[in-house]
């Protein structure tokens, strides 16, 4: 397979899926800090780890930047998991989803500009400059196509189209065609040289689908996308895994035993300096939203390898010699095997030790409690415009709906009884309601500007007004020890 089908097939996926979930008016508040350890974090890291390895190990400079790199995209999944069944808070799986989610298209880029230098000779008299700028391009290049596209879909073909068939595959037509696209923008503009990141392309893509296009479908087409796109990454991550098994052999890793240490040495000493240095910069920035110690902590240990790197680790040998691409491939699964049996084992416990769990018992049967009135909600939903499609009979609408109807008044009841025992989390309920409608109505705000609805000075005086009680509320929730941590 080659590195081209790889990266095309592959990747856009993982990527895809992963910035479907990640609300942008949370990744806002930490944007600085997220850019910090994406940009400068992975930057600074693929160096570390190209310097220990070339200077340790004696492996040609380019191979070492090009392993830095691939080895730099981490893969938070298995903690997100744990963060999400733990209740950890919000602002920390932000944190460490939004640094993986750019850090990936970060990571390719590099890993493209070392490859193409090795490739084309030019590592002796390599610029920085020149390197520099290329990056800039390329990564801010690939974001423009992918944010016009994902505009596009989101405001007009997901607005307008109401087949969650048809607006499944659309979202699979973004993910791959923003990658082309980006990826082939030289040769549609007339200047062949030029390559813009496609993986960046589908980064925001993915984010405007996920923040906008979410707001023009139905409860089926959501669970529509959710199913399916949960099920790609799992065939893609397989797959992927599959590929670097068939590729290497078990035994050996027993003779790569000293060069897969070196790499986990690099690794877990590049982190360090990126989370504990990056985020005190950070808090000098920004001292009312500095990122905790124990935040920290969980980010260096938390920092896993995954299917980003194997992916980018098959795609060596069309560059290197046999040998040292098969070196280089045996060391990326070392430290992702590493990252995944150590680290990703034992973080839970640091989880505890470190006292982030915030939910509690009452919480999760809340959680649960609403989760069964939602999806009942939206059953009944579907059902109503089914009758009115003229898909279902009256008769079994009827029968039907009085179920529903039953389940429903079922759960309401039983939220109800929940609430009046822990009166707490009614409270709780009601400030994350108000923080919803509030963003709720900024989104509004900002479309009637859109439209021409509104004035400029008239919208950003209503905005500065939202914003205030936003920020009020949110510091209520932090105080109340509800919300994201702040201290």
């Amino acid at each position: 397979i080659s590195s081209e089908l790889i990266l095309a097939l592959l990747v856009p996926p993982l990527l895809f899926e992963a910035t479907l979930h990640l609300p942008w008016d949370r990744l806002r508040r930490d944007l600085l800090p997220v850019l910090l350890l994406a940009l400068a974090g992975t930057l600074i890291g693929t160096f570390i780890v190209g310097g220990m390895v070339q200077q340790i190990l004696n492996i040609p400079w380019a191979a070492a930047i090009a392993f830095g790199a691939l080895i730099s995209a981490t893969d938070p999944v298995a903690v997100i998991a744990f963060f999400r069944s733990l209740g950890v808070s919000k602002r920390l799986t932000i944190l460490v989803e939004g640094e993986s989610l750019f850090n990936d298209g970060v990571a390719i880029v590099i890993f493209n500009i070392a490859v193409a230098a090795s490739a084309n000779g030019t590592t002796t008299h390599f610029s920085l400059g020149e390197a520099l700028l290329e990056f800039i391009i390329v990564a801010f290049g690939g974001l423009a196509v992918g944010l016009i596209l994902g505009y596009i879909v989101s405001s007009i073909i997901l607005k307008n189209v109401d087949d969650h068939l048809i607006e499944t595959a659309t979202t699979v037509a973004l993910a791959f065609g923003s990658f082309l696209m980006a990826e082939a923008f030289g040769e549609m503009v007339g200047v062949p040289g030029l390559h813009l990141s496609g993986i960046l392309a589908v980064v925001a893509a993915g984010l405007m689908v996920g923040n906008i296009g979410s707001h023009n479908t139905s409860p089926t087409t959501k669970i529509t996308l959710n199913n399916f796109w949960e099920f790609l990454t799992f065939v893609v991550n397989s797959l992927v895994f599959l590929l670097i098994g068939i590729r290497i052999a078990f035994r050996q890793l027993t003779p790569n035993l000293v060069p897969i240490l070196v790499a986990v040495l690099a690794i877990l000493v590049s982190r360090a300096i990126i989370v504990y240095a990056l985020g005190w910069f950070n808090g000098r920035l920004q001292p009312r939203n500095h990122i905790p110690i124990s935040y920290r902590h969980v980010m260096f240990w938390g920092g896993l390898r995954g299917a980003i790197s194997l992916a980018l680790a098959l795609t060596l040998t069309d560059t290197f010699s046999p040998e040292l691409a098969n070196e280089l491939q045996v060391m990326t699964f070392g430290v992702v095997l590493f990252t995944l049996l150590v680290q990703g084992l034992s973080i839970e416990q640091l989880i505890k030790r470190l006292r982030l769990v915030k939910k509690s018992p009452q919480q999760v049967e809340q959680q649960r409690q609403q989760t069964l009135l939602y999806t009942k909600q939206a059953g009944k939903t579907e059902l109503a415009r089914l009758r009115q499609e003229g898909i279902l009979s009256p008769e079994i609408w009827e029968a039907m709906d009085a179920v529903y109807d039953a389940d429903i008044v079922r759960h309401k009841a039983d939220l109800s009884t929940h609430l009046q025992q822990f009166p707490e989390l009614e409270q709780e309920m009601y400030l994350q309601a108000r923080l919803d409608m509030l963003r709720t109505e900024k989104s509004a705000l900002a479309d009637a500007a859109q439209r021409g609805l509104v004035g400029e000075e008239v919208q950003h005086a209503l905005a500065r007004q939202l914003n205030d009680q936003v920020a009020a509320l949110e510091l209520i929730q932090a105080n109340r020890g509800l919300g994201d941590e702040t201290e």
